[in-house]
């Protein structure tokens, strides 16, 4: 159903646009005014990344978050949202345990507003899991490459697929994810000619993070793309405006103002008609003799 007479975007738009050359832009949001400014710049779709374990709830990584959690956020981003896709991040177990659990935590992330879920690996018993998910219903997301979730078997972030053999195997399990029924793949931190040797093989469309300029399209985390969040800005990263500048700026003159007492002015303060004002002088007045 259109919302407000405007189309939204549908697995079937990613498709279109990658069948026509079209590049699809996502961006993380997590809260509702954000996804809000997003989706009215025109922004193709709008994923709420488990980097929110990071950018909003102060942890070291993703693995901390919960489908709790998830729920809550996705339920704020979906609220702002008229045309973006919306696509929820599957925290860390929320998968990977049962088909039973995962259709479980799925089915509650499309209830809380997304119209997908992603999904990190391409293990057979994961791939298991998106075909038990697409049967029922339920629009997955895969996600190659760097996956975050795996960061302790990983061993740090670490570049995938930066060999000839690698990349060949990126591709194998890039195609298992679309034989399983995904409609997008996320590859991230993959050098840009693996990125493009992969994308340029499958029929769905790949979406980049660090991948190169080859995908099918490209997204980022919105507080690094604003220069919001506090820690180390990726390589793959282009900051469009510095946002932690502005907010220490304002916040700083702010807490000056109060200091000094030069905040809140008469312009910023109610005041009592000057009837009540009156009468309330006189009261008081009258109860000081």
């Amino acid at each position: 159903m259109e919302k407000n007479n405007i189309k939204p975007v549908t697995r079937k738009t990613f498709q279109k646009m990658k069948d026509n050359n079209e590049k699809i832009s996502m961006l993380t949001a997590y809260d509702y005014s954000t996804a809000k400014y997003i989706d009215e710049c025109g922004i193709d779709s709008v994923l709420i990344g488990d980097s929110l374990g990071m950018t909003i709830l102060g942890y070291d990584t993703t693995i901390n978050v919960t489908v709790e959690d998830m729920i809550t956020f996705t339920k704020a981003v979906s609220r702002g949202v008229k045309r973006a896709f919306v696509i929820a991040d599957m925290p860390f177990l929320s998968f990977n345990i049962s088909k039973e659990q995962t259709i479980l935590n799925a089915g509650k992330l499309i209830c809380a507003g997304a119209n997908a879920v992603k999904i990190e690996g391409a293990s057979d018993f994961i791939l298991d899991e998106i075909k038990h998910l697409t049967q029922s219903g339920i629009n997955v997301v895969g996600h190659l490459g760097f996956t975050p979730q795996y960061i302790n078997t990983i061993g740090g972030y670490f570049i995938q697929g930066k060999s000839y053999e690698n990349t060949v195997k990126l591709l194998q399990d890039a195609k298992k994810l679309e034989e399983s029924g995904v409609f997008a793949i996320v590859l991230e931190m993959v050098p840009e000619e693996s990125a493009k040797f992969i994308s340029e093989n499958l029929t769905v469309p790949t979406i980049g993070i660090g991948a190169g300029k080859y995908c099918g399209g490209q997204v980022l985390v919105i507080d690094d793309l604003i220069g919001k969040y506090w820690g180390s800005v990726p390589k793959f990263v282009k900051q469009y405006a510095n946002i932690k500048e502005i907010m220490k700026k304002a916040i700083s003159e702010y807490n000056q103002d109060v200091k000094n007492g030069e905040f809140p002015l008469m312009e910023h303060s109610f005041r009592l008609s000057e009837e009540e004002r009156e009468k309330f002088e006189y009261n008081l007045v009258k109860q000081n003799n």
